[in-house]
């Protein structure tokens, strides 16, 4: 990154592109979410890489969503762990709620690395080290889940897309909320509510919201989670960016 000067237009988004890169190198992030990253990228540039009010409105109701939940558990995988774990943490304190590692390519070492990210920025605890618990219809690695954590929450935060786990959580009558910057993904239309953002803006604006609303009223909390239609946000979604399409190409 050192030849790349600040007045680069994408200087933010290729010094992302380096830390991802950097901690895939370092053991944290799976090859394969360099993949993961890049689509997002692509989805990030329909929405011009801003907090649309889509997305604002989808951060107010997941605020209410943890602020009432009564065991509510944060989802942590190797991307996460590389772009967001100060926030997450923030984010943890503030609500309260668990912190959990919960990886696709499971490994000690990829575990333990990001376990000592999180505990090195100032987590308490991490669960998910020694999972023993299995989420119901996965036959993959991220059935492995927390008794205390994922296992029984009622509430779960997943940053980034990860469809088969979110329909497995439905069925499992928790509340699930996904950060997802593609709106037409299993994930988004899957999730009670889905946050359309980049996940490096959203926690960071998550956390100000609960900061706002958590001494609130927990029946007005209560109002906005239940009349909430997160399909019609996602039209929403969907139509600013055919809108935005439009007009770029006018």
């Amino acid at each position: 990154m050192q030849d790349i000067p600040r007045s680069h237009p994408r200087y933010l988004s290729l010094q992302r592109r380096n830390t991802i890169s950097q901690a895939m190198r370092d053991g944290i992030v799976h090859e394969t979410g360099l993949i993961a990253h890049g689509r997002g990228e692509a989805f990030d540039y329909l929405i011009d890489e801003k907090t649309q009010p889509f997305a604002e409105a989808a951060i107010e109701v997941t605020s209410a969503a943890l602020i009432t939940a009564i065991n509510p558990v944060i989802s942590i995988n190797g991307n996460v762990a590389a772009l967001v774990a100060e926030d997450c943490i923030k984010l943890s304190e503030l609500i309260p709620a668990k912190l959990e590692i919960n990886l696709f390519h499971r490994s000690k070492d990829r575990i333990k690395k990001i376990t000592d990210i999180f505990l090195e920025k100032g987590a308490k605890k991490l669960y998910g080290q020694n999972a023993k618990s299995k989420i119901p219809d996965l036959d993959h690695n991220r059935a492995l889940c927390d008794e205390e954590g994922i296992y029984s929450a009622d509430v779960v935060l997943v940053p980034l897309e990860d469809g088969d786990r979110c329909q497995a959580l439905r069925k499992m009558d928790k509340i699930v909320i996904a950060i997802d910057l593609n709106p037409l993904s299993r994930t988004s239309h899957s999730a009670n509510i889905t946050i359309v953002d980049n996940v490096i803006r959203a926690i960071p604006n998550l956390n100000q919201r609960i900061e706002n609303d958590k001494n609130g009223s927990k029946k007005e909390l209560q109002k906005k989670l239940d009349t909430w239609d997160n399909i019609k946000n996602l039209h929403r979604t969907v139509e600013f960016i055919s809108k935005r399409l439009n007009l770029q190409f006018k």
